[in-house]
């Protein structure tokens, strides 16, 4: 019923909508669902293309066999606190760590990663990750190799000299940097494959069309998570009467 809980059948309408091209807020119309249910439902089980109703159906009631069998929160995950709604943020992570796994992050890595953007200090201990995620030492080493390899998480010490893992604000936009060097790269090896199979050949022609495209992404990215970075980022100045001023062009 409207309000509950998806049932089968409200599964396999939205497969039909997905099938059909349909938005979320159209299907969730259909459903008479919030929209955000469909979104959340869709992207936690293999997003719009590969959404298939009997496997999400079989992947919920799993999960829901899991929590029934996990730990009370003073055995394995703190508490929320704020007045949180465990379940809905336990949901909200889930998602989360979904669509970062569509992104090309690996499961380990993206459920780390979720932890630390929604934890509110933004940094995390790698025994506090170990506690939340209910997973070994090495599993959370191994995630955080990773997610430092590509900008995303950054090291520091606390007042106990304790090593904590930081998702700060900064994080995307290196992790765009990372990104747009790796387009950078890929352009700079095309090209070497133009000279090494020929200039008039089809291969070329293909990989010179590879190393344009990589290129122009490249210099969009950089350019634009420059500009979105001075934007979201750059504090007001003080000015001398006490009122704050924005810091002037530069150009």
């Amino acid at each position: 019923m409207p309000g509950g809980r998806l049932t089968q059948q409200d599964r396999r309408q939205i497969a039909l909508g997905l099938a059909d091209g349909l938005a979320y807020a159209e299907i969730a119309r259909g459903l008479e669902r919030p929209t955000s249910t469909i979104t959340r439902e869709v992207m936690r089980n293999g997003g719009p293309a590969a959404y298939r109703a009997d496997l999400a159906h079989r992947a919920t009631e799993r999960r829901a066999h899991r929590r029934r069998h996990t730990p009370p929160r003073g055995q394995g995950a703190p508490a929320q606190g704020h007045g949180r709604d465990d379940e809905a943020v336990r949901e909200y992570e889930e998602t989360f760590t979904t669509v970062l796994m569509q992104q090309g992050v690996p499961k380990m890595m993206a459920r780390v990663l979720t932890c630390l953007f929604t934890a509110d200090a933004g940094s995390l201990t790698a025994s506090e990750l170990v506690q939340r995620l209910q997973v070994s030492p090495a599993s959370v080493s191994k995630a955080i190799a990773f997610l430092e390899s590509q900008g995303l998480v950054r090291r520091e010490r606390d007042e106990r000299r304790r090593e904590r893992y930081v998702a700060d604000d900064d994080a995307w936009y290196q992790s765009t940097i990372a990104s747009a060097r790796g387009a950078a790269q890929v352009a700079e090896i095309a090209r070497q494959g133009v000279g090494i199979l020929g200039r008039d050949t089809q291969a070329a022609a293909r990989l010179e069309n590879i190393a344009r495209f990589s290129d122009f992404m490249s210099e969009s990215i950089l350019r634009a998570a420059a500009q979105v970075r001075e934007v979201l980022y750059t504090k007001p100045e003080a000015s001398s009467g006490g009122t704050a001023e924005s810091s002037p062009d530069r150009g």
